[in-house]
């Protein structure tokens, strides 16, 4: 187990470099340095993550990724724990763990500094305690659920949805005598109590958490649509479909199991809630990297035979190979931008792509202007991607400060009043031209990959009509970035992403 975890960390730390940074992990990156409570957008754990990952390892696109890499690790290790929960022998252990290494949800959560790894984290160690107090029936162990539910609600706020669908199956399919006594209380307590100053910002700041939800479902309802069910299988794999599959049946199935029965409840409870809600089939892949680990034990139960050892080795490689294709940057970015399949299916891989570029043409813009107006210049980048990336290779560049209206990026600061000259990058030209007293187009960012921003325009905007304090709220806007595309899409926005 340990071997397999170490050696997905060494990969994943070995291609931690390439390409560069995704447009979140800068924003992170800057949120590390303005650190507070919470951010609009998200809890504050990822930006603290990310300002000590700065200050002990270094100020690089790799030292930002140890911390997601040992996540990786950890939900290696957390699998085989939950395999053996369920009374999978030593093979079945090392099977869980090999099929979570190879699984695109592995690699997609290793790779990346997101939300999405403190989730990831928090999901399957509450399932795996859940599990473990069905077995035993101690139901102190409320008390680590409660701990792990507050911790990882300084990640991310989407453990709701995990809880909402074990409440639901449990009532369902029991075992209901897990909610009874005083313990269940005092997990709730805990679970309220250690991520009380993050609850308190959100009530306090009018919960922006919700209308920034609402921005994301409006973004991704056409998207979710069509890209349900392909989703719900890559993101495991589509090699490792037969074993959550498997897992799953066994778990409704198996007289033995009964008690983990409630596990393989919630999966469609979720599916539902998603359904519901508008969010995408992604949301459920906690819940079916559990039912990898029960498929590992169904599975182990199957390989009596060398050729049945080999058709799982031989799964266990490809899915290896296919998650690594879809979600690492394992091949050269030009051939992910010159296969049409690849650049539909991975275009992840060129939100990490640009940024050193679109700073250096930005550069080329600031250093054409007058000296008189690059001395009361900034920068504006119309997305927190866009700024991240000024604040990164800016200064080397010798760039003024940049600045952005959208989430809490419009926390970090506002241009001082003796700032008159704005660069500004992918902006709505009709708002700049009303707020400047002149505005004018400094060219477009160019790139021969197919990047999300190729083609944004730089104005260079003189004169605000108005103090900062009073153009500042024009320009804050809470919402999404579309993948692939520049369009930004808010709560209100009349539609989602193409």
């Amino acid at each position: 187990m340990l071997v397999v975890a170490g050696l997905l960390f060494a990969a994943l730390m070995a291609l931690a470099g390439r390409h560069g940074y995704l447009l979140d992990e800068l924003y992170t990156r800057v949120a590390g340095q303005h650190l507070a409570w919470a951010q609009i957008d998200q809890p504050p754990l990822p930006a603290l993550v990310a300002r000590l990952e700065t200050i002990l390892l270094g100020d690089t696109v790799t030292a930002l990724r140890v911390a997601p890499a040992l996540v990786a690790a950890a939900l290696v290790v957390l699998s085989a724990l939950i395999a053996r929960e369920l009374g999978g022998t030593g093979r079945a252990q090392f099977l869980a763990a090999a099929a979570a290494a190879t699984s695109g949800f592995v690699a997609n959560t290793g790779h990346f500094l997101t939300t999405n790894d403190f989730d990831a984290l928090s999901w399957v160690g509450v399932l795996l305690l859940a599990i473990r107090m069905a077995r035993t029936r101690d139901l102190k162990l409320w008390l680590a659920i409660g701990a792990v539910v507050g911790v990882g609600l300084y990640g991310k706020y989407l453990i709701a949805l995990l809880l909402i669908s074990l409440a639901v199956s449990v009532l369902v399919c029991g075992p209901r005598d897990l909610l009874r006594g005083k313990w269940l209380p005092l997990g709730v307590l805990i679970a309220l109590v250690i991520p009380a100053p993050v609850l308190l910002w959100q009530a306090f700041t009018g919960w922006p958490q919700f209308e920034m939800a609402a921005a994301v479902s409006k973004a991704l309802e056409d998207l979710a649509v069509v890209s349900f069910l392909p989703i719900l299988i890559l993101i495991m794999g589509l090699f490792l479909t037969p074993f959550w599959v498997a897992g799953l049946v066994a778990l409704l199935r198996r007289p033995r199991w009964r008690q983990y029965r409630f596990v393989a409840v919630a999966f469609p409870v979720m599916i539902a809630l998603l359904i519901v809600t508008g969010g995408p089939s992604n949301y459920a892949s906690a819940l079916q990297f559990v039912l990898l680990s029960a498929g590992a034990v169904v599975v182990d139960g199957w390989t009596r035979t060398v050729t049945r050892k080999v058709v799982i080795g031989v799964a266990l490689v490809a899915n290896a190979a296919l998650s690594a294709v879809l979600t690492l940057p394992v091949l050269p970015i030009q051939t992910y931008a010159d296969d049409g399949v690849l650049q539909n299916s991975s275009f992840v891989q060129f939100d990490q792509v640009g940024w050193p570029e679109l700073a250096a043409q930005a550069a080329a813009v600031y250093r054409a202007l007058p000296a008189e107006d690059q001395a009361r210049a900034v920068f504006y980048g119309n997305h927190y991607g866009q700024a991240g990336a000024l604040d990164r290779y800016g200064p080397e560049l010798g760039l003024p400060r940049a600045y952005s209206g959208h989430n809490s990026y419009a926390d970090f600061g506002v241009p001082t009043e003796d700032k008159t000259v704005v660069i500004a990058i992918g902006v709505d030209r009709a708002l700049f031209t009303d707020l400047f007293a002149s505005c004018e187009q400094r060219g477009a960012f160019t790139l021969d990959l197919p990047v999300s921003d190729r083609g944004q325009e730089f104005l260079v905007c003189r004169d605000p009509v108005r103090s900062w304090a009073q153009t500042w709220p024009r320009l804050r806007w809470i919402g999404f970035q579309c993948p692939y595309t520049t369009k930004p899409v808010t709560a209100t926005s009349a539609t989602g992403c193409d």
